[in-house]
């Protein structure tokens, strides 16, 4: 089976391209959410979140990289998710893009390395199928997303910020995965700092945690990926993540962070209530189906992980 594995043309890109044209933010903060994956609640706490900074002078810029489409399969909840985040700064994931210009023979267009288990891979063809279906009455939505870019170089606090949705090789790339990191094969990370330019990469594909820190061609650099800002993303922790990145201290507690040219870079837990968004997931994805065997326990209970397991460095 190649759907769910293959890694369509269109995704691919050249890192040499991807900072060759930056965009300059003058917000005080950035919030970068990835893998949204559908769910209001999230989305709630997110804004809630944002709310809170602005209250304390803090001018906030949400950026989204992708995949905030998943679990939203109903018309309605399509149409508000997608109409709410296409407010703010948008790059696409690789589910966007499939919503919006399908690729024969992609699948979910997930790019799945042989490491994950043919039943994930099989599970997450179905929910792509599904949610195609809901996304083919919304021409208007489809239209917004295929406009979109497939990754962002922003100018914030006089660095660099790269944001991609895989890596700096394609959207669906597997190079920032948290198992990459894990098994020290991040051999790329200098071939890739160097072709951007970048100071900080910040991703979230592959939908585990990972902030990295270290050293090319003795500057410092940094590789966030905020795993999933719409599902638990450690140990008995039901909390999504998303990435910020600012001049000041977050005021609440960090699952994780790290300071990188005078800016705060932290993984910051989404507290969203998950008692009023199972209900809604049970009802688009009652129990058997593909999403609900792949992802309710995740929503529940978090992933395996603890703070200590995401973070890594190099002195190379």
């Amino acid at each position: 089976m190649t759907e769910g594995r293959s890694c369509p043309l269109a995704y691919r890109y050249s890192p040499e391209a991807l900072c060759q044209e930056p965009q300059t933010v003058s917000e005080d903060v950035l919030y970068i959410i990835g893998g949204l994956y559908g769910n209001p609640w999230a989305l709630d706490e997110i804004e809630q979140m944002a709310l809170a900074e602005e209250r304390r002078g803090h001018r906030v810029k949400l950026v989204f990289n992708g995949d905030f489409n998943w679990f939203n399969a109903s018309d309605s909840l399509f149409r508000s998710i997608n109409n709410r985040v296409l407010d703010h700064l948008v790059s696409l994931g690789n589910v966007d893009y499939e919503l919006a210009l399908p690729s024969a023979g992609a699948g979910c267009g997930c790019a799945y390395p042989d490491f994950v288990d043919h039943g994930v891979v099989e599970r997450s063809n179905r929910i792509m199928e599904r949610l195609q279906a809901v996304a083919c009455e919304h021409p208007d939505i489809q239209r917004r997303l295929s406009l979109l870019p497939r990754y962002r170089c922003l100018i914030f606090g006089g660095l660099k910020v790269l944001v991609v949705h895989g890596d700096p090789e394609s959207l669906a790339g597997w190079g920032l995965a948290h198992e990459a990191f894990a098994s020290g094969s991040g051999e790329r990370l200098s071939d890739w700092f160097r072709a951007t330019g970048a100071d900080v990469i910040a991703s979230t594909h592959t939908c585990l945690p990972v902030l990295w820190t270290g050293r090319v061609d003795e500057r410092a650099r940094l590789v966030v990926n905020n795993g999933s800002a719409g599902m638990g993303n450690l140990r008995a922790d039901s909390r999504g993540l998303i990435t910020r990145i600012a001049i000041t201290s977050p005021v609440t507690e960090p699952v994780a962070g790290a300071e990188q040219g005078g800016l705060h870079v932290s993984l910051m837990p989404v507290d969203y209530r998950l008692e009023q968004w199972l209900p809604e997931f049970d009802r688009l994805w009652p129990a058997g189906s593909p999403a609900a065997v792949s992802y309710r326990n995740r929503l529940v209970h978090g992933t395996s992980l603890v703070p200590d397991d995401i973070v890594f460095s190099s002195t190379n």
